[in-house]
């Protein structure tokens, strides 16, 4: 052997190429297809988009002894394949894995029958995309805003609050409940305000009537107390359990029609004085023929003229007529009354109650000052009489809403029972959306369980000009890509050495 002949050195490179490529194909691209077909995720997001809210886990635990059904009317093929809707498609998976939830999806266009059982009194309108919950004899419908944007117009994930809420409130047993109150009306539930509760239920409220002399207090499933159109004043037992509702954060909507009584309603003015709204024993008439509307025979009426309802204050905190007159704008709806009467605020607003008109005459004019709506009396006494004349000819205001900020009680109150009334209501008059609105500013069906919304998370850089973004471009990109193949050439060359 010759010891001087020189050694040929090992040489690597060659072999660490192979072995690194053998590598990728035989782990990584098996291992991607092990876990796409096994729905294996790991949610690296930082805000959890594709795992479930440890609230939402406590809610589903919590609720593990009750049958639930949850329906998507969609397929899970269309969620998956659409980035977007992701963040919902895992939370389906991680509700399907709960041996008491079945979830079943399905497009309602296709499989009418199944869709018309989600819809058995037929008011619910059943659509693409919702979502249905339904435990027992409750069924909870979540149409739209399972996506929304930011101020930003980013994509955020509301989904599962929504979805974790409706489960909560479904597996309560009972909606959060509209009660209109018995007894000091002679129009009934049934008979004269069935559009109103059919809508009302559509947004997951259930709508009932109740006797308040029955029961010793407002019960406690009460979304919001109405009190429409009475023609007597409530007892004084009744207004002690109203006032008690009131005081512990009650909501209430009164839609207080003119009245042709003989004395004054005191304790219901003594309920609205709580809100620092005082009531007018009048009924209104405009005798400007610009502003007068058609009454249902299509004939041009004083009773029936045009409002306004006016911007939400810059220094307010509640919105109630913005997404109105946007759908007036629209040609949507347009702004009128009929058979109405006003009110007036006791006190200015003050750092614990908000209140503001949503319902205002208008001038002959937009630069005047000359008004020509007429304050009739009506109902009341010698003295609300002499002082509803007096408010003829000028501004008058229709309906307010007053917000307790320290008790989060709320008053919504209109001078008409028409919008809700069956037989009365004129349908392209906004004043019947606004009641409808004010449903949710009362009290919102949603059961929000403070689940934080999911967003995407972005990182981003700032460059001072289009040189330090190329230089940056190039440091990170570039010159990468230069090495890499430089490092191919170079094994190319000694692939055999």
């Amino acid at each position: 052997m010759d010891n001087n002949k020189e050694k040929k050195k090992l040489n690597l490179s060659g072999a660490f190429a192979f072995v690194l490529a053998l590598l990728v194909l035989i782990v990584f691209i098996p291992l991607n297809m092990i876990f796409s077909y096994s729905d294996k995720v790991y949610d690296m997001t930082p805000s959890g988009k594709y795992s479930l809210d440890p609230k939402t886990v406590e809610i589903l635990d919590q609720t593990a002894d009750k049958q639930i059904e949850v329906y998507f009317l969609n397929t899970l093929f269309n969620l998956k394949n659409e980035p977007v809707c992701l963040p919902l498609y895992h939370t389906f998976m991680e509700l399907d894995k709960r041996d008491n939830i079945t979830l079943t999806c399905f497009n309602p266009n296709e499989d009418t029958s199944l869709a018309e059982t989600l819809n058995p009194s037929g008011i619910l309108e059943v659509k693409m995309n919702d979502v249905f919950v339904k435990c027992g004899d409750t069924i909870r419908q979540i149409s739209g805003n399972l996506f929304q944007t930011d101020a930003n117009g980013a994509d955020i994930y509301a989904g599962e609050n929504l979805i974790a809420g409706a489960i909560y409130q479904c597996t309560t047993g009972s909606l959060p409940t509209i009660y209109f109150l018995k007894g000091y009306s002679d129009k009934t539930l049934d008979g004269n305000y069935s559009i109103y509760k059919n809508t009302a239920m559509t947004d997951n409220y259930d709508v009932e009537e109740l006797d308040l002399s029955t029961v010793d207090k407002v019960p406690d499933n009460t979304a919001i107390i109405m009190l429409a159109a009475p023609n007597r004043d409530i007892s004084d037992s009744d207004c002690q359990k109203l006032s008690d509702y009131i005081d512990n954060g009650g909501k209430i909507q009164m839609l207080l029609s003119p009245s042709d009584t003989e004395g004054r309603f005191e304790n219901i003015e003594f309920l609205l004085a709580k809100f620092e709204i005082g009531m007018d024993y009048n009924i209104l008439r405009e005798k400007n023929a610009k502003w007068q509307l058609n009454d249902l025979e299509s004939k041009q009426s004083d009773s029936y003229f045009v409002i306004t309802y006016p911007a939400k204050a810059e220094d307010y905190s509640e919105d109630l007529t913005t997404d109105l007159n946007t759908l007036i704008a629209e040609g949507t709806y347009e702004s009128g009354v009929s058979h109405i009467r006003s009110f007036y605020e006791l006190t200015s607003s003050g750092a614990m109650i908000e209140k503001a008109s949503i319902i205002e005459n208008l001038p002959t004019a937009m630069d005047s000052n000359e008004y020509t709506c007429i304050s009739e009396p009506m109902g009341g006494d010698a003295l609300t009489a002499a002082n509803a004349k007096e408010k003829s000819n000028q501004p008058l205001v229709m309906g307010y809403y007053s917000y307790n900020k320290q008790t989060g009680a709320k008053l919504f109150v209109i001078g008409c029972d028409e919008p809700i009334d069956d037989t009365l209501y004129i349908p392209s008059f906004g004043t019947r959306r606004l009641v409808q609105f004010s449903n949710t500013w009362l009290y919102s069906s949603d059961i929000d369980l403070g689940i934080e919304n999911k967003f995407n998370s972005y990182d981003t850089m700032v460059f001072a000009d289009g040189a330090e973004a190329s230089r940056t471009i190039n440091m990170f990109f570039i010159i990468p890509a230069v090495f890499a193949v430089l490092g191919l050439l170079v094994w190319l060359k000694r692939r055999y050495a």
